[in-house]
């Protein structure tokens, strides 16, 4: 740090210090939430199942996936060119991923605390439970932020220049983890969801959330690993990786400034954060709960502008950095709307697939396909006019470098209110786990439950928006990162500054890239499939064989279904976590590096194409389900319901599994890609390394696909045939 300014070196220990604030201002939180009334002992009771059932799953999770990460960790070292850059390297990675699994674990444990005690103020006052639900979202929030900026600025303050070679370790550790709580957290939470609703709803004809369903445990429990920790974990690895590709691409464009800028803007984010979450309090009674959030978001956005600009003008001294962090924000304000107009239950995508669900379930499923396609069209449009404004901020279209910067400043704009938005998500599963709480427990009045449901709605709604978030940010933190990959092939001593598509080599690549997110898609839902079977048909036996269960006179075994959740989730991680590892190395070294540039730029597109498909489609059929149990078309238990819950149930692992975790698929991969490059263009003609490397992959993707595909609905169905007989 010697050749830094004083003002440099102000700015680094103010901004580790910014992240300390942030984790403090979390603990305190943490004490004020668990100082709460949690409620009656029925109420406690169905809190402490779902808070086992989330601790069990989460620690098995971690078990499952330690050897793997161990593995990858000895890769990652041998990747370093020195002992000092392969233990960084290594080190970065670890951390990366113990602070991604941190801040699921931190607001998975805090979500199933806060939950009852929302639950609990709910009886009493709409404003104090929405607050209360916030305030418990806000922790994984403020811990996403505090140790995503606290591991990046120390590790440039040790290695300085030389920084990003590290960084590029902690983003993976980061994206990686991430996939796994993704994949791992959306087969559990759908399987559970679709288990209890086929069977409850369609079957049974009970209320969600009945206590009769032995699937709802598990269902409330999935709500927190999924969500929860999932998405938290995901914004957390996006947040690292738009940092890293900053990082990487201002070194480039303008030395240590173009470094520091974008830990400025990280550190004005942490404060925002706190700023716009403590604004989160509706002010009175009757004023709607997304108003209040969007207040609280707003805030956070506009005084962020105002850091901005201050050190843009100040420090930088090119305001051209100011307004491509302010396009950011900008972007994730044309997202959420975008998001909000094909989930709204209020607008038109969503009352034509309810209008549809008079016709049965296919019309349903139809209109529901066609408007997540539709979705993902102006969704694109809308990146492409973020990405066609960092051309105009340039200036010059020939300065590829300081545009992809600017694309990746876009980026760090977006996730400045990540405090604000992973607040928002977590909301979601407190809120719908209070709704679960009240409606087990039989402790709300009428006026409880129509406070309870007002805050699940506006929970369903911020779930939906975050989703949309998450997408574009991914796709953000992607594009930066192929930026960066063609810097670190110009470091590496490689002529390849553009891939060019007629090139054969180069189309092979960007074919098969595109066709990742679909296999990757097929695996999950597939996965989720074969897991509700097993749920259905247990729960299924329970209404059968426990007697006094549906007369409420007997408990259902809610243990059951979540050891049956858990199992089909961790045992499906491993092979996605397989094709996104060793897909790019396979590509890299069976072709060369111009052909893993094409594959990186067609799973960025499809990718972020089928992501937002699957997300608004599922949340489309999520809200126009809703929209009939409010008493649209018969409301419940009429024939437009029935379709309506089985068009829901199909949009479930779309939404909440495979559509999420395609976000952390591409960064992984993009990651993947820069950590193999340098060798890639050393071993370039080296069969005997090249070979064994695609070999050795080949075999051990297609070991994971076979894998998956074990135990098939085929095979299940021929087992049971054999049972019966």
């Amino acid at each position: 740090m010697a050749s830094y300014s004083l003002f440099e070196k102000i700015a680094l220990w103010t901004v580790l210090g910014s992240a300390f604030v942030g984790i403090g201002y979390a603990l305190i939180l943490v004490g004020r939430i668990l100082k709460l009334d949690p409620g009656t002992p029925t109420m406690q009771k169905i809190a402490r199942a779902i808070q086992q059932g989330a601790r069990a799953y989460l620690n098995r999770q971690f078990k499952t996936i330690l050897l793997l990460t161990g593995v990858v960790a000895a890769a990652m070292f041998v990747t370093g060119e020195t002992l000092t850059m392969q233990l960084g390297r290594a080190g970065a990675f670890l951390l990366g991923a113990f602070f991604s699994g941190l801040v699921g674990f931190v607001g998975m444990s805090l979500a199933v605390r806060g939950n009852v005690r929302c639950a609990n103020a709910a009886r009493t006052s709409y404003k104090r439970a929405l607050t209360i639900a916030f305030q418990t979202g806000t922790i994984a929030g403020m811990f996403c932020v505090g140790l995503g900026l606290l591991g990046a600025t120390s590790i440039f303050i040790l290695y300085g220049s030389k920084a990003y070679e590290v960084l590029i370790g902690f983003g993976f550790g980061g994206s990686l983890l991430a996939l796994f709580m993704r994949v791992g957290g959306g087969i559990y939470t759908k399987a559970a969801d679709v288990g209890a609703d086929l069977v409850g709803k369609v079957e049974a004809g009970i209320p969600e959330d009945d206590p009769r369903n032995a699937a709802v445990i598990a269902d409330n429990v999935g709500d927190n690993v999924g969500d929860c920790a999932g998405m938290a974990a995901d914004i957390f690895e996006s947040y690292e990786v738009t940092l890293v590709a900053a990082m990487i691409l201002g070194w480039s464009v303008m030395g240590v400034k173009g470094v520091i800028f974008p830990l400025i803007v990280r550190g004005v984010g942490v404060l925002t954060s706190i700023i716009g979450t403590a604004a989160v309090r509706p002010l009175s009674e009757t004023e709607p709960g997304m108003r209040a959030i969007n207040r609280g978001y707003l805030i956070s956005a506009v005084t962020s502008a105002l850091g901005f600009y201050f050190f843009a003008h100040y420090y930088v001294g090119d305001l051209r950095v100011f307004w491509a962090t302010c396009f950011g924000l900008v972007l994730s304000v044309f997202i959420s709307l975008l998001t909000e107009h094909f989930t709204s239950i209020k607008r038109g995508p969503v009352k034509e697939i309810a209008a549809a669900t008079r016709t049965g379930e296919a019309t349903t499923i139809l209109m529901g396909v066609a408007v997540g396609l539709e979705s993902s069209v102006w969704a694109i449009l809308v990146i492409g006019g973020a990405i066609f404004s960092s051309i105009l901020i340039v200036g010059d279209p020939t300065n590829v470098t300081y545009i992809l910067y600017s694309i990746s400043l876009a980026g760090m704009g977006m996730l400045t209110t990540t405090g604000v938005v992973v607040s928002m998500d977590s909301y979601g599963p407190v809120a719908d786990n209070a709704n679960g709480i009240i409606e087990m427990s039989k402790e709300g009045d009428e006026k409880t439950k129509k406070t309870i449901a007002d805050l699940d709605a506006v929970g369903n709604t911020t779930k939906a928006i975050t989703k949309g978030f998450a997408i574009a940010t991914a796709v953000m933190a992607a594009t930066s990162l192929f930026g960066s990959y063609f810097e670190e092939l110009q470091i590496a001593g490689a002529k390849i500054s553009t891939i060019d598509v007629a090139t054969p080599m180069v189309l092979i690549g960007l074919l098969i890239g595109g066709a990742v997110p679909f296999l990757f898609s097929s695996l999950l839902i597939r996965a989720v499939g074969r897991a509700a079977a097993l749920v259905i048909n247990e729960v299924r036996r329970q209404f059968r064989t426990i007697k006094g269960l549906m007369a409420g006179e007997a408990e259902p075994d809610y243990a059951k279904t979540v050891d049956i959740c858990t199992a089909a989730a961790l045992n499906e991680l491993v092979g996605p976590g397989l094709l996104a590892i060793l897909t790019p190395i396979v590509v890299g070294f069976l072709f060369d590096a111009a052909a893993l540039g094409g594959f990186l730029a067609g799973i960025i597109l499809t990718g972020q194409l089928m992501a937002v498909f699957l997300a608004n489609a599922g949340g489309a059929w999520d809200n126009a389900k809703k929209s009939i149990e409010d008493g649209l078309y018969g409301g419940k238990g009429s024939p437009a319901h029935k379709a309506g819950v089985v068009g829901d149930t199909v949009g479930d692992p779309f939404k909440d599994t495979a559509g999420p975790a395609i976000n952390p698929l591409i960064k992984v991969m993009n990651l993947v890609a820069l950590i193999v490059a340098p060798l890639i263009i050393k071993f370039r003609g080296t069969w005997y390394v090249a070979a064994p490397m695609v070999v050795v992959g080949l075999a051990l993707v297609g070991w994971a696909i076979w894998r998956t595909k074990k135990g098939s609905f085929a095979e299940v169905g021929e087992a049971e045939e054999a049972v019966e007989k």
